[in-house]
């Protein structure tokens, strides 16, 4: 596994640091906020009157999106189910020392999302409950999903590049029903013109705070 190293970003936030790639897991700008806003102002909150969400993420990295959207369910009181997939998860001893939690019970929380076993369905909180997936996307079998979002986090197109092709793009945009978002940080125009060309509605909106646009896409 490459070298990591945990920085702080400018909202305070951490994030990591993959040596290997020379690329941070969130925005140096703020990881908090970052993650905040694309996943869940962006995503959680655009869904219209759902009474239960299943989400498919890309790249469970330090879990802050899966901590994020628990505390979304709790507050919300509206079950979802995150199905998460992870190839190279952190150790114990990087992920535990993150500054993502404000109380002792969400520290609770992040450490059960952190050692929940991988590939069964584990029941985190009353409305949460996660499934990890400890392989890569392309040896993944996703078609029992059906997605009412998605939170593509991968690393950046010219860093991971294999996670971007029009194939691997297909194969979880075909595990979405209709009328599901699928939301990333990456704005490059080649994503939204795959996206398009696979049968989704595609929109830039502003990026967070140190990024001009992000994307959102619907399908039809």
């Amino acid at each position: 596994m490459a070298t990591i190293k945990t920085i702080t970003t400018e909202d305070g936030s951490h994030t990591l640091l993959n040596e290997e790639l020379q690329e941070t897991y969130h925005s140096r700008h703020g990881a908090l906020q970052e993650s905040a806003y694309v996943f869940i102002a962006k995503g959680l909150d655009a869904l219209v009157n759902p009474h239960a969400v299943n989400i498919f993420e890309v790249g469970f990295g330090t879990g802050l999106n899966a901590l994020l959207a628990e505390r979304w369910s709790s507050n919300n009181s509206i079950p979802v189910t995150y199905c998460t997939l992870e190839k190279y998860p952190i150790p114990d001893s990087i992920w535990s020392s993150l500054n993502y939690c404000a109380t002792q019970p969400e520290t609770e929380t992040f450490e059960r999302i952190h050692r929940a076993a991988w590939h069964q369905w584990i029941p985190v909180s009353p409305y949460f409950s996660i499934f990890k997936m400890n392989e890569t996307l392309q040896d993944s079998d996703l078609s029992a999903l059906n997605a009412d979002l998605v939170f593509f986090d991968a690393f950046a197109p010219n860093k991971q590049p294999e996670m971007w092709t029009l194939p691997m793009l297909a194969k979880v945009t075909g595990a979405m029903r209709t009328g599901a978002l699928f939301v990333t940080y990456c704005a490059k125009g080649q994503l939204k013109r795959d996206l398009k060309s696979l049968g989704l509605q595609v929109e830039s909106l502003p990026g967070p705070p140190g990024k001009r646009e992000m994307v959102r896409a619907v399908k039809l």
